[in-house]
């Protein structure tokens, strides 16, 4: 895990090369495409990339129009537009009719950093949620990220996928399914649920909880929509107690998907670390993660805390 890329960049180069090889892929941007690395895409297609300016409520718009027309398009600006400004379009004119449009957004979550809450988007996740037939990716790293894109080309219906401005770890490389979560640490006494900027975040943290001999299975669930209902169901099962991690807020995301699973089977001890119900703030985005208890000491702490107060380990 020692060569860092963000996620966006990961996009930008997948799907310049997508359009390579998919000549019905087109794309769409709020005059953001050197943020949103689209710019990769324009270079090479300047006739299959539109620049709809700061205008994204339009942008959605144009976006259904070339679905209609047997384009693949994917529209990409920052999460708070994308997901929030546009909503009322992405919901009415690409959920409802459940047209085939990829939505690509990034800047999302704390790691924005000195943009500040105004520019933070810690409830993308919950707001794509909340629409029926929506699929939503939050990859984790470059390789996840470059798989979603061709997944999300080949997949028929509207896909939200979350990207990030900070560059993070590249990991394993793992099969990438749409709707499959990964396994990628094994262990009974805890599961962390995990997606994003987290993952690599708790595989550090199960290798320290290791040394006081806390067994932490990790599980990244890429798909938030549809999850991974089995895989949840299994570690659940197998493992004393639930933490999910999540760069977004507690409320309608990750954490929240998980515990809708399992409230159907029987009682599990589960924790959801995240935004706490509070808007972001501009810092550095380490500075931030401390703030809002999501660096590596603070979520030992927490998880460690939520151990000893809820489950009866055996040493």
């Amino acid at each position: 895990m020692s060569k860092l890329v963000a996620t966006r960049v990961a996009f930008g180069e997948a799907l310049a090369k997508l359009g390579e090889v998919n000549d019905k892929v087109v794309a769409l941007n709020a005059d953001l495409s050197g943020a949103t690395m689209t710019n990769i895409f324009e270079k090479k297609f300047p006739g299959r990339f539109f620049n709809a300016g700061i205008a994204e409520a339009n942008m959605t718009g144009m976006a259904v129009g070339l679905s209609e027309m047997g384009f693949i398009p994917f529209v990409s600006t920052f999460a708070i537009f994308g997901t929030g400004r546009a909503y009322e379009q992405v919901r009415n004119s690409i959920g409802y009719p459940h047209s085939n449009v990829k939505l690509a957004m990034s800047h999302s979550g704390i790691n924005l950093g000195e943009d500040g809450g105004s520019h933070q988007a810690i409830e993308d996740i919950a707001l794509m949620r909340v629409i029926p037939g929506m699929t939503i990716i939050c990859p984790s790293d470059f390789i996840e990220t470059y798989k979603a894109v061709f997944a999300a080309a080949s997949f028929d219906g509207p896909v939200y996928i979350r990207l990030a401005r900070m560059p993070s770890p590249v990991l394993k490389d793992m099969p990438f399914e749409i709707g499959k979560g990964n396994v990628l640490k094994d262990g009974d006494d805890l599961v962390i649920f995990t997606c994003g900027l987290m993952v690599h975040k708790a595989l550090n943290v199960a290798e320290r909880l290791k040394e006081d001999n806390i067994s932490v299975a990790v599980v990244n669930l890429h798909t938030i929509k549809p999850i991974d209902k089995n895989i949840i169901k299994k570690y659940a099962n197998n493992c004393k107690a639930i933490v999910t991690l999540e760069e977004h807020s507690v409320i309608g995301g990750l954490g929240d998907a998980v515990a809708e699973v399992l409230i159907k089977y029987g009682s599990h001890p589960i924790k959801k670390l995240g935004i706490q119900d509070k808007f972001g703030q501009s810092g550095k985005p380490e500075e931030l993660f401390r703030h809002y208890r999501l660096d590596e000491d603070s979520i030992l702490e927490d998880i460690k805390g939520f151990i000893n107060s809820k489950c009866d380990r055996k040493e």
